[in-house]
């Protein structure tokens, strides 16, 4: 990585929220504002991420991370960590009616995504293009971005 912010944040809907904001003032301090499209994307991505790491890959007392890296190739990647590994990630199916949609969401938003195993947990990843800075209005396209995206069984 050519720069990288770390950060272990609290297994509740509060740190998934700050996680959000974590990722807009950093990518804002990377040269991607508020207003751009990378930066409400990046959001998007860690609220759908870290809604997961809290809802499903909590573990009492355990805390979940928060991993932002600049990438050669103008890359973004998001890696949010949790300490449940034994849950595996499922899509949406009918019977699961509102919930389950964080997955599709991510598949939409990133360029690529994967999850790789922990010692203790694992991590859910996603990557973005960094492309030019400018205005969008994703946020009218995609709805709340703060919704649970229940993604594990």
């Amino acid at each position: 990585p050519t720069d990288e912010l770390t950060q272990r944040l609290s297994a509740t809907p509060r740190g998934a929220r700050l996680a959000r904001r974590l990722t807009a003032a950093q990518l804002a301090e990377w040269g991607h504002p508020h207003d751009t499209e990378v930066n409400d994307t990046a959001q998007h991505l860690v609220a759908e991420l870290a809604a997961n790491a809290v809802t499903h890959g909590r573990v009492p007392g355990r805390d979940f991370e928060l991993r932002l890296l600049l990438l050669p190739g103008n890359t973004l990647r998001i890696e949010v960590s949790d300490p449940r590994g034994d849950r595996a990630l499922r899509f949406r199916r009918e019977e699961d009616g509102e919930h389950g949609r964080g997955l599709i969401l991510v598949t939409l938003l990133a360029r690529a995504w994967g999850v790789a195993e922990r010692d203790v947990g694992k991590t859910v990843w996603a990557e973005i293009g960094l492309g030019p800075s400018v205005s969008c209005g994703m946020r009218g396209r995609t709805g709340k971005a703060d919704s649970e995206g229940d993604a594990y069984a």
